[in-house]
Order: C-alpha cells, then structure tokens, then sequence
C-alpha cells in the first residue's frame, strides 16, 4: 500500500464514526502527515474528540486525553520528578505529552500557565522538567478543541499558542440525512470505535511524513505564498497577519494536500484549498474592521481573488 492509498484508507475509516465531514477529515490528516497540531474549534457534540479517538486508532498511535479544567497543573502536562524511597533518588512520572497523539480537550478551559506548558512540547518536541530535558515520543502531534461560546471559565489562547497550530478548523452541524445515518450506525453497533480498524503504524506515519517533506514546491509558488501572507499584514482591516511561521505551515499544509492527491509537486489549488485553515487564527481583525462588521472569511477571500501566481497583489 503506498502512501496515498494508506491515507484514503485512513480517510475511510474515520469517516465511519464522523458522518458528512469528509472536508475536514482530509484537512486533519493533512496537518497530521505534515507534522501540525491541529486546533478544532466548534460548538459541543459534533464529533471533536470522537474523530480524534479514530484517527489515533486507525494510525496505532498511542493517545492521550486530558480534560482542561480550571484545577489542571502544568505538571499534569509535562509530568513531574518525584522522591522513591525505595529507589532513594528523585524519579520521573510522565505526564500527558509522553504520547504520540495528545487530545487536549476543552483547551480554553484552563489557566494560561497550564495552557503555556503546551508550548515548548509543541513546538520544540521536547519537555522540561526540573532543569532536565526529555524528548517526546515521534510522532508527536496535538488534536485540541475549544468551545467558541460559554466564556464562564473559560481563558482565551494567546496568539503565541494559537500560532503554534498549524489550522485552525470548524466542524458545523451534520446535514439531516448524515445525522440520521449516524445514529442508525451507533445503534447497530454499540461500541462504535470498533469500527475504525487500523491503517498504518506509527512507523508508517513517520516514514509518511518524510515523505511530505520531499513533495516539491516551485520557487513561484514560495513566492505566492509570501505574497499571500504580506497581504494580511497590509490589509486595511486586520491589525494583525500572518508570521512567518504561518508562511511556513501553509507551505509543509500544501505539500501534505498534494501528497494526498497523489502528487509530489504542489499546484496553486493546493495551497488555496488549505488557506483560510492555515491563516483564519494568526490574524485580528482592525478596529475598523469590527466596526464595519467585516467578516474574516470575506477578507481571507479576498485577498486570495486579488493575489496571484506571479504577482504580488
């Protein structure tokens, strides 16, 4: 099974427990083989956390999930050293990022110095604990999820956490006829993550993963890349774009796209395909943006209409 066909397979298989979202599947598994964290923000029982369930289980990934709430420590996060008696020496006690696959469910539930014990574990693969250093296990990948409404308890990300996120995702409402089929699918089968089977090792997925890195990407297109990102940093209603470490995420998203598809080049649709994903949380709408009720969708748009392969704007 080569790649490509592994990742439709992956695709399958998780659609069998998320209904009539096979857009938004596609785009995890892209952040996924592209070596990005994935933040999905949505309203409460839409399948957030079960579809991370069965992409952990159709990858073999060993998964963790951990509940946000206010009394969480950060040392639930990265674990903590303790004194063995019978070993007479301090030891170490994992914490929740000794996984591959991390669910960080309710993320903005939290205090931020919990929140912020994330960072250096998603960003630089690696943990710190009383003044030592410890390597995650590859891969490491984080799934996490927020409610957008209901902001009793709740602390919003900061934007030096959410632009370690490679997209930013929604997951709506099922249509009618998906919703229906889901329910009919769960009765059937009581235990529903049964019906994920496995795809692929966690070897796989790194061995997959290398293999995105070499999908090439033409100067021209790096080019229209930073175009694309130097205009949310000039455009008349958002006070803040996109970083270059943006410009980076939505070159590795576009490769993972094309790998896919079955390509080892990037064409232009790819990088269109994944850039609001990519760019919809680095970037804050202007004061005169808000007061002109300017969506962001329409803004993101807009910029791609003007912005083209070859031309700066």
């Amino acid at each position: 099974m080569t790649g490509t066909e592994a990742c439709k397979e992956i695709m399958k298989q998780v659609n069998y427990m998320v209904e009539g979202k096979e857009d938004v599947i596609k785009k995890v598994l892209a952040a996924m083989i592209a070596g990005g964290h994935i933040l999905i923000e949505d309203i409460p029982g839409v399948g957030k956390t079960t579809m991370a369930k069965a992409f952990g289980i159709a990858m073999e990934l060993e998964n963790k999930r951990i509940q946000f709430t206010m009394d969480v420590m950060p040392s639930d996060i990265t674990g903590f050293t303790m004194f063995d008696k019978e070993k007479n020496r301090f030891v170490y006690k994992p914490g929740a990022v000794m996984c591959n696959l991390l669910l960080a469910d309710e993320i903005n539930r939290t205090t931020s110095k919990t929140q912020a014990a994330l960072l250096e574990a998603m960003e630089e693969k690696r943990t710190t604990v009383d003044g030592k250093t410890r390597p995650l296990p590859n891969p490491f990948l984080v799934i996490a999820t927020q409610n957008p409404i209901g902001s009793v308890g709740t602390a919003m990300l900061p934007e030096s956490q959410l632009d370690r996120f490679m997209f930013r995702l929604h997951m709506g409402y099922p249509d009618m006829e998906h919703e229906v089929k889901l329910i009919m699918n769960r009765q059937e089968q009581e235990d529903s993550d049964r019906q994920v089977k496995p795809v692929i090792s966690r070897e796989d997925l790194c061995y997959i993963q290398k293999e995105v890195e070499q999908v090439f990407i033409h100067e021209q297109l790096v080019r229209y890349v930073v175009a694309l990102v130097d205009a949310t940093r000039h455009h008349p209603y958002l006070e803040l774009g996109v970083s270059p470490r943006g410009s980076i995420a939505l070159v590795k998203a576009a490769k993972a796209i094309a790998y896919i598809e079955g390509r080892d080049y990037v064409i232009p649709d790819d990088i269109k395909e994944i850039f609001y994903e990519v760019v919809n949380h680095r970037v804050i709408l202007s004061p005169r943006g808000k007061a002109e009720g300017i969506g962001l969708k329409m803004i993101i748009d807009d910029i791609m209409r003007k912005v083209t392969v070859g031309n700066k704007k």
